[in-house]
């Protein structure tokens, strides 16, 4: 059986003086956290996607990674604009699956 997996796809928008992007570094502390938690489980290491860098959790269900998703989009200096697409492990290639606007209303 298929493993769900949601991509977190964050949008690589420069910050202006400092470090291009702070918000990687807390949202992968912030995703240690969630598998301190329990909550999701970091799938593979993040990496830049087009105009996004993309994040990868599973370990839980379908509204759970999407609430631990949500989570991420909300954190501190994370800019606006993340969505995560639902795909699974038997995906052929990134960047496939059903979009949602994060955070989960």
């Amino acid at each position: 059986m298929a493993e769900i997996i949601v991509e977190i796809h964050v949008p690589l928008t420069p910050t202006p003086g400092g470090p291009q992007f702070p918000w990687i570094e807390t949202v992968e502390d912030f995703l240690v956290e969630l598998e301190d938690e329990g909550a999701a489980e970091s799938y593979d290491e993040g990496e830049e996607f087009g105009d996004n860098y993309v994040f990868f959790i599973t370990g839980g269900t379908e509204k759970a990674l999407l609430a631990a998703a949500s989570r991420v989009a909300t954190l501190d200096g994370v800019p606006p604009g993340a969505f995560a697409l639902v795909t699974d492990d038997e995906a052929d290639e990134m960047g496939v699956g059903r979009r949602v606007d994060l955070p989960v209303k």
